[in-house]
């Protein structure tokens, strides 16, 4: 999978997806230092264990670097960026029974407007699966040539 390009000075709003989220008890908010087993366990329980080691990394940065949603208290998504690579976004992930509902597209763009609060101009999405999703919520372009990228030689299980 390609890498993607983002211009963060040309960000969506984000205001008004949070509002409609927590109107049906859904709160997009970043994780913080004492909930990281939780939700390292729940990455672990949805996704797959590289997820949790990059999740695990962006608890370590400071401020952590991973979002989380919440529906009635009870996790149902997470975002990272900074996890592998410094101005990267990923991984993030949302329960199928919360998918659909705007929970991944307010975990992205909490990630984005945090990244540029960060101080820069552009991001990259790592090894981008839904492609469209990305062009079409951020305007993202896929890197030309960047396909296996920083994933080149990762140890994979056997």
């Amino acid at each position: 999978m390609s890498d993607m390009l983002v211009a963060l000075y040309r960000l969506p709003e984000q205001d008004s997806g949070l509002e409609r989220l927590k109107a049906n008890s859904i709160v997009i908010r970043r994780a913080i230092a004492p909930e990281k087993q939780q939700v390292l366990d729940w990455v672990r329980s949805h996704f797959s264990q590289p997820w949790v080691d990059e999740c695990d990394v962006a608890f370590a940065r400071q401020p952590v670097t991973c979002y989380i949603a919440l529906e009635h208290g009870k996790m149902i998504g997470f975002a990272c960026y900074e996890a592998t690579c410094r101005n990267f976004f990923g991984p993030t992930g949302v329960s199928p029974s919360a998918r659909g509902k705007g929970v991944g597209t307010a975990l992205l763009l909490a990630c984005m407007h945090a990244m540029r609060a960060d101080g820069y101009g552009y991001a990259i999405i790592g090894s981008a699966g839904p492609l469209d999703f990305y062009k079409r919520t951020l305007g993202a372009v896929e890197i030309e040539n960047s396909t296996p990228g920083i994933y080149e030689g990762m140890l994979r299980a056997e």
